[in-house]
């Protein structure tokens, strides 16, 4: 294998790193496979993201032994991600995580994993799930492919992630504030104050928790 300019390349990632080499690919060669596989390429690269899945899927079903089928799995969950059906681009990742768990680009699989639930994070007035998840996929890249240039773009967005937690936390925690549920508002500012501190969020928290517990002081002496 050699290092190519990755082709299946995710409009988000171009802007922060543009012209780098992403996952590790096979020259296209000539034949069948390399035709289905160019096709598909192609069809990606203007945007037609249905056609390019479908010469992906083709490709495996009728040359599922050929060299080039393991790039068409990445390459059907690359048009989904790209098309927005972040949900299916999820359950393409994980399957190609399952079915080759020591393929060379499992970093950028793992990166495109957290990234599907990246995208789907919800404002922080609403459930978090996406957040939670997209912080446990990040971590793991960090953890097992810590020389990775993914996990650094990881980092980068788990610092996002947090900080969202963080946030939601804190309208959570002065939701209770203002209803006068003291302990309950004090328990989301510690929390903060434990698992999300340094992203911005100390000065206003630190006030807000200092208020919490006076303001419970004062109704105990009552």
């Amino acid at each position: 294998m050699v290092r190519v300019l990755k082709i299946f390349i995710i409009a988000a990632v171009i802007c922060m790193l543009c012209s780098c080499s992403w996952w590790k690919s096979y020259p296209v060669g000539r034949g069948a496979p390399a035709d289905l596989y160019r096709n598909g390429i192609m069809y990606y690269q203007d945007g037609k993201y249905d056609k390019a899945v479908n010469e992906f899927l083709r490709l495996k079903e009728e040359y599922p032994l050929s060299k080039y089928a393991v790039l068409a799995e990445l390459g059907v969950a690359d048009s989904y991600y790209s098309s927005g059906e972040y949900m299916t681009a999820e359950s393409n990742y994980r399957d190609f995580m399952e079915f080759h768990p020591t393929n060379e680009n499992l970093p950028y699989t793992m990166y495109q994993l957290g990234m599907c639930n990246y995208n789907q994070m919800l404002g922080i007035d609403r459930d978090q799930t996406n957040t939670r998840r997209a912080i446990e996929s990040f971590e793991r890249l960090m953890a097992r492919f810590p020389s990775s240039k993914f996990a650094f773009m990881a980092e980068q967005r788990l610092r996002e992630c947090k900080k969202r937690m963080g946030e939601h936390e804190f309208y959570v925690g002065y939701f209770y504030f203002k209803r006068g549920e003291y302990r309950a508002a004090l328990s989301r500012f510690e929390n903060i104050m434990q698992n999300y501190a340094n992203l911005g969020l100390d000065y206003k928290v630190s006030y807000f928790h200092h208020e919490t517990k006076r303001q419970l002081e004062k109704t105990e002496e009552h």
